[in-house]
């Protein structure tokens, strides 16, 4: 059965704008596809694993061809369960907010946890990286309450789409479909901006 996975890193809840296109998004893609799976992941629902030493020696180790022991074994299973949750969806649905040009640093520490070796990524010393999560598709609503393409630097920059569509190509998902809303919350009435941004989360959905 086909599943769809939206990936949630926006910590605002009922006031989240993301959130609010993903749960249109949703509903639109349940009335389209009646049979498949939606599940749903809160990155800030602290099931998220931490990605400190001994995670990154495990993954050195991995890396290496050896073994994980003792704190590094542990670090690398939760951080194998959470790539096994993730790459059990067919279809993934982002919510990502933009953060300080970027995105949130959930969304990094989700990036860090399940990009491993052999999971996410395999390396080639002369090839160098390919990325394994083929056939997938995904789609992402990008948001931004200031920043917005054209209003001058004195605005922000963008660091969030570009980042995030990278590491989805780098991990092998080139499928991919991108929502849009960034009112300039300061100026100007969002409500038209929010109402497009909308009716494009719908076509996606159908589409998707």
């Amino acid at each position: 059965m086909t599943k769809l996975l939206h990936i949630s890193a926006s910590p605002r809840g009922a006031r989240s704008e993301s959130l609010a296109l993903a749960s249109r998004f949703l509903q639109v893609y349940r009335e389209q596809h009646p049979t498949h799976t939606v599940e749903e992941w809160d990155l800030w629902d602290g099931t998220l694993p931490a990605f400190g030493p001994a995670a990154a020696g495990a993954k050195m180790d991995v890396f290496a061809g050896v073994e994980p022991t003792g704190a590094g074994a542990a670090a690398w299973t939760a951080a194998r369960a959470a790539f096994d949750r993730f790459a059990a969806a067919d279809k993934l649905l982002f919510s990502v907010p933009m953060w300080n040009a970027g995105v949130p640093y959930i969304l990094k520490q989700f990036i860090d946890v399940v990009s491993q070796p052999g999971l996410v990524f395999g390396f080639d010393p002369a090839a160098g990286y390919t990325g394994l999560l083929t056939g997938r598709k995904a789609a992402v609503i990008y948001t931004s309450a200031v920043y917005g393409e054209g209003r001058g630097p004195a605005f922000g920059a963008d660091f969030q789409r570009p980042y995030f569509d990278d590491w989805l190509r780098w991990a092998g998902i080139t499928d991919l479909t991108a929502v849009e809303f960034r009112p300039n919350l300061a100026t100007a009435d969002a409500d038209a901006g929010r109402a497009l941004a909308t009716a494009d989360a719908v076509e996606a959905a159908k589409r998707f």
